[in-house]
């Protein structure tokens, strides 16, 4: 019964170092084209993205290939992020005054009229 308790104790010690990339360290992004932000806050700034139009990762995004360019909406994504990036860029506050999620409002098609007014009684 010792020598498993001592077999227990010293598998952490010899347990493989994680692999550059594993959960908790994060990759070196790749094929950023118009973000210019730390790689600390991409995930962050994706996941807030994802909100703003209510999809997921893969609505842009390849499986397993983040990086790649084959999904068109990809291309989308981007024009709209250098479009919101000039609208804040014209107001000289330093706020961002536009967002994914001021025309989208978790919608994949961005809203352009308000919802009908609906009648008093």
């Amino acid at each position: 019964m010792r020598f498993l308790a001592t077999i227990l104790f010293l598998i952490p010690l010899y347990a493989e170092q994680p692999q550059e990339g594993a959960k908790g360290t994060p990759m070196e992004p790749k094929n950023l084209k118009v973000l210019k932000i730390p790689p600390a806050e991409l995930i962050p700034t994706m996941r807030s993205y994802a909100a703003a139009l209510g999809v997921k990762c893969d609505h842009c995004h390849m499986p397993r290939d983040f990086a790649s360019d084959e999904n068109p909406k990809k291309e989308i994504a981007r024009a709209m992020i250098v479009m919101a990036q000039d609208v804040n860029g014209k107001f000289h506050d330093g706020k961002i005054h536009v967002t994914c999620y001021t025309c989208h409002r978790g919608k994949t098609a961005p809203l352009t009229a308000p919802p009908p007014a609906t009648a008093e009684k």
